[in-house]
């Protein structure tokens, strides 16, 4: 499947995960975030978060301060 991946496309294996996908790319899951179409997808969520053909998906990391 070919998905949005931070804004270029990429393909995918029909039925991977996100946390599947966060895997492959060789991010460490506790440091990145997670979008997919515009939706903030929790760590403890991305086993369970099948892609779709089409998706747009966003890694980012996240930013905390005060």
């Amino acid at each position: 499947m070919v998905l949005t991946l931070d804004g270029k496309p990429h393909t995918a294996p029909a039925g991977a995960t996100l946390a599947d996908l966060v895997a492959a790319l060789d991010h460490a899951p506790a440091k990145v975030s997670t979008a997919v179409n515009g939706l903030f997808v929790p760590r403890g969520q991305r086993q369970e978060c099948v892609l779709q053909d089409g998706d747009a998906v966003l890694l980012f990391q996240p930013i905390v301060g005060g």
